[in-house]
């Protein structure tokens, strides 16, 4: 006799309970001591309960109930039956609480839980049950600590420490604290390539250990070069509240073996090697964790097996976070993170409507590029497009020539004449034909453009990666582009899945005598890793051609250029290949790899496939009209213009030049705009141009949740006018910008050639110097009441004695366009008008400027470099001294020498400058007060004094 659904779901209940580690009774043969876990199938509760059709106890007292119901069965309505029952047992029998805690509702398929315990307690799926010992842990918390569980933790987790978080960082915590409070089983945070997606989770981990008592976070990647990136970073990781380092405080494991350090808070693997461990495998190929899952996700046809391991239990994992893995799972590999009854975090930069749909649209924090670029946290792009005949069009190789054969595998060429003509596509390129010219003649252009259009005035070549179709056609680029470069093997390489693989060939004589090769792959001793951390901190490789390895969270942030010679059919995947050139980088650490450069202020795609053109058109940067100087957006902005076009622009100008900023520059700027960084301006305009916020804010202001056209049309009026206010409404600061960002730049003539008309001062060059001259004294009496450093030298007697940081004050306000004047300038102009006046070579050091100013207000009648006065006055000072009797020793006079030089260079000496080069190297202050006794300080006053007059 067949068995019926309600018996057929029994046995595949008591097959899971079993696994789970349950012991499984009749009624009439219950032993409720024989191990930590008993279910006691058609158990008799109270009058008015009926039968619980299991009742499971834990180590030897009632802990809760399971509804069994058919197969196909709804379970959510169950919950109610399942609390009666958990209501239900007698007042004689041991329980740990009424009503008992730990509710299942099951059809042997589908399971779900409610655990009593927690606040606002609801069912939840789960693959399986429990095991009797998390049951017991769970209860002796509770029985410590009433109200412990962890989602009760989770919604009074203590305020949030921000030290060293980005505002991104911050608002992406908060969201994702907000959610796990609420109990929401799934949360997505949307941040831009660059925004420190790991950061905020080593953060995010840290709290949730320590505050939550999490018991272990997983961390799934992509696959295993970014484990070994994710573990670096929890190493360097230091926690806000103490400063040490998160792995002196917390184990974590890098899985490089299926075995699970018991001990270890976080788990780093990629989803491959999970699967493998919920198969219950001993061991993993390595090799099967460097390829993305997201190009493997295309091959497979039907979701992975996914059965119960009682060695990796459900409630292995309290969260699992996943790193950019989770756009390759939702269909195919889901159920490998649905069987943790754990709550799931994704990190993404590029959502998709399947990513939405996978985590409940629960979005926490959404942080897109053009934000990013605002807050200084990405730099923008420009795209050059390259276009040749044969990219676009293919050509034809005519019958009767004769043309190379090469095997994909071995490479091995062979010659043959075509007996028909051939015609090729462009979409034939590189797989079934190779046109050598065809990447010849993009690498050639690439290389002419370089330094004269893509970035001009540069020599170093920027870190460039390229994109390339498959392993063969890597080789080929990269051969090609040490040729174009006329460059060793160091400077352009090849980093791929197959970089640390060498081909062997082998030959084999078959049964009927042919011989035939056999290909196969063994370590060739080069190590991707290595040759990808020469990329990122060393001069060389300037170029790296891959085909997908660095495509996806790999972390280069010196790259400069992304050159695409292979198209990509998913939007998500080109986001991602992008966003390898968004990162920043400190301006030490890119001059340290790229010497000729000062600052990351962007990068550029390189399209060498028609990408913008095509698939991902619509891809653009903030920046909407790069011939428009920018002198001329300010204008546009300070005459109303509110276009989108036009802010977007500016935004992205604003952004590169803040960048740029020197110190000094920062703070003129933060004056000038109230206190507040050129950041806010542009972070102002990125949002104001966000249609979400500006339909947002038209709802605010109608109340409807579906605000009519004209509505957010004003809404986005009011958010872009209020955003160009600062720039709109300040012309003082428009002008200083303007004057900022000339000083930055020049334009770099590589084109004419120039030739020798004359060498000699002519009339043209004295008229220059006279002009020059007669606009540097018409400043020095416009600006006497302005500057200090000109109050001070118009005073005779002083006022008070001049300091260095004066000089440098005047030095850069003369400096500053439309002057860009310099003391050496100024000294030449001086000379080239009246030789006879002027003394030796000045306006090398920064004291010149008082000799320029003092020979401007004719206070002296020669001009004369500044050491050269110092020194005069020394030598007449140390005669005087000699005259009335008081010498020095050798050693004091070699003192003596050495203040009288610094105070050439600095105008005065302190105590404190003896802490420094080259008193320091003489023995220090320590030392001059021995040299010199008390009479150290009365003697610096003394030549303060004297010297500096």
């Amino acid at each position: 006799m067949p068995e019926n659904p309600e018996e057929k779901s029994r046995k595949t209940i008591d097959k899971l309970l079993a696994d789970a580690g349950w012991l499984v009774q009749e009624v009439g043969e219950a032993n409720v001591i024989a191990g930590r876990g008993v279910a006691i199938c058609e158990f008799p509760l109270k009058a008015g309960h009926g039968f619980a059709d299991y009742l499971i106890y834990v180590d030897g007292a009632a802990a809760g109930v399971i509804e069994a119901k058919k197969e196909g069965d709804t379970l959510t309505g169950v919950e109610i039956q399942t609390a009666r029952y958990s209501e239900g047992l007698p007042e004689s029998l041991k329980a740990y609480r009424r009503p008992l805690p730990f509710c299942y509702q099951s059809t042997g398929i589908e399971t779900r839980f409610t655990n009593l315990l927690e606040p606002d307690a609801r069912s939840r799926p789960v693959f399986a049950f429990h095991r009797p010992e998390t049951l017991a842990d769970w209860l002796m918390e509770e029985s410590r600590s009433p109200g412990s569980t962890l989602r009760a933790r989770l919604k009074r987790l203590p305020p949030l420490i921000p030290v060293g978080l980005w505002p991104a960082q911050e608002r992406a915590i908060r969201g994702l604290e907000r959610s796990l409070g609420d109990g929401r089983p799934r949360a997505l945070i949307q941040m831009a390539s660059g925004g420190g997606k790991t950061f905020t989770a080593c953060n995010s981990s840290y709290r949730l250990i320590k505050h939550a008592k999490a018991r272990r976070t997983l961390f799934l990647v992509d696959r295993n070069t970014l484990g070994k990136q994710t573990y670096k970073e929890f190493q360097q990781f230091a926690t806000p509240d103490d400063g040490r380092k998160f792995t002196e405080l917390y184990n974590v494991q890098h899985m490089q073996s299926n075995k699970l350090d018991p001990v270890s808070k976080v788990c780093i693997t990629t989803i491959q090697r999970l699967y493998s461990m919920l198969k219950g495998e001993a061991e993993f190929d390595p090799a099967q964790e460097e390829g993305s899952m997201f190009d493997l996700a295309a091959l497979t046809k039907e979701p992975v097996p996914v059965t119960y391991n009682p060695a990796l239990p459900i409630e292995t994992f309290d969260f699992i976070i996943t790193d950019e893995c989770h756009r390759s799972i939702y269909n195919l590999w889901r159920q490998v993170l649905e069987y943790f009854d754990a709550f799931i975090i994704g990190l993404t930069a590029t959502p998709s409507k399947q990513t939405f749909g996978f985590f409940n649209q629960n979005l926490v924090m959404e942080y897109n590029h053009d934000q990013a670029v605002a807050d200084g946290v990405n730099v923008d792009f420009d795209v050059y497009r390259i276009r040749t005949v044969i990219s676009e069009h293919g050509s034809t190789v005519n019958a009767g020539l004769w043309v190379d054969k090469r095997d994909r595998q071995t490479r091995k060429v062979r010659w043959e004449q075509l007996d028909e003509d051939l015609t090729y596509g462009a979409q034939d390129l590189d797989r079934e034909v190779v046109a050598k010219d065809q990447i010849r003649t993009i690498i050639r252009t690439f290389k002419e453009k370089l330094f004269t259009e893509i970035f001009p005035g540069r020599k170093d070549v920027p870190k460039t990666l390229i994109f390339a179709k498959d392993d063969s056609h890597a080789d080929d680029i990269v051969q090609i582009v040490r040729e174009e470069f006329g460059k060793g093997n160091e400077f352009c390489q090849k980093i791929t899945y197959r970089t640390n693989v060498a081909r062997v060939v082998t030959k084999k004589t078959l049964p009927d005598g042919t011989e035939t090769e056999e290909v196969t792959f063994k370590s060739s001793g080069l190590d991707a890793e290595d040759l990808l951390s020469s990329f990122r901190n060393s001069y060389n490789p300037r170029i790296v051609v891959t085909v997908d390895m660095i495509a996806t969270g790999t972390d280069v942030r010196p790259l400069e250029i992304v050159f695409f010679m292979r198209t990509v059919r998913s939007r998500n995947f080109f986001e991602q290949m992008k966003g390898r050139g968004v990162r920043v980088v400190t301006d030490t650490e890119f001059q340290s790899v790229t010497p000729d450069a000062k600052s990351k202020t962007h990068f550029v795609i390189v399209d060498a496939v028609g990408l913008s053109e095509q698939e991902m058109s619509d891809t653009q940067p903030l920046e909407r009209n790069p011939s428009v100087p920018f002198e001329k957006l300010l204008q546009a902005v300070a005459f109303g213009n509110r276009e989108p076009e036009v802010l977007s622009s500016l935004a992205s100008r604003l952004a590169r030049l803040d960048r740029q900023l020197t110190k000094e520059d920062r703070k003129l700027v933060e004056e000038l705009n109230v206190g507040k960084p050129l950041s806010v301006i542009t972070g102002a305009l990125v949002n104001a141009l966000d249609p979400d916020v500006q339909i947002e804010t038209a709802r605010k202001a109608t109340g409807s949740q579906d605000p009519p056209p004209e509505a957010i049309q004003m809404a986005a009026g009011t958010l872009l006018d209020e955003a160009a206010k600062p720039i709109a409404a300040n012309p003082t600061l428009r002008n200083k910008l303007i004057e900022i960002k000339k000083s930055y730049e020049q334009t770099i003539d590589a084109l004419s050639k120039d030739q020798v008309l004359e060498a000699g001062y002519s009339a043209a060059a004295q008229e220059k110097a006279r002009s020059i001259v007669e606009s540097f004294e018409t400043f020095i009496r416009e600006n006497k009441d302005e500057i200090i450093a000109l109050q001070v030298l118009y005073s005779r007697p002083y006022k008070q004695r001049l300091t260095f940081k004066q000089i440098k004050e005047l030095a850069d306000a003369i400096e500053r366009p439309p002057r860009a004047w310099t003391p050496e300038l100024l000294w030449q102009a001086y000379e080239q008008l009246d030789r006879s006046k002027v003394r030796g070579s000045g306006g090398r050091l920064l004291t010149d400027i008082v000799s320029l100013v003092r020979f401007a207000l004719h206070q002296d009648g020669e001009l004369r470099p500044f050491q050269a006065q110092v020194c005069e006055r020394f030598s007449a000072w140390l005669a005087q001294q000699e005259g009335s009797g008081r010498s020095f020793t050798a050693e004091q006079r070699q003192w003596l020498e050495l203040i009288r030089d610094h105070i050439a260079s600095s105008l005065a000496i302190e105590v404190e400058d003896f802490d420094y080069v080259p008193f320091a190297q003489h023995g220090g202050l320590g030392k001059a007060y021995q040299v010199f006794g008390q009479e150290l300080e009365p003697l610096l006053n003394e030549l303060n004094e004297v010297l500096a007059a």
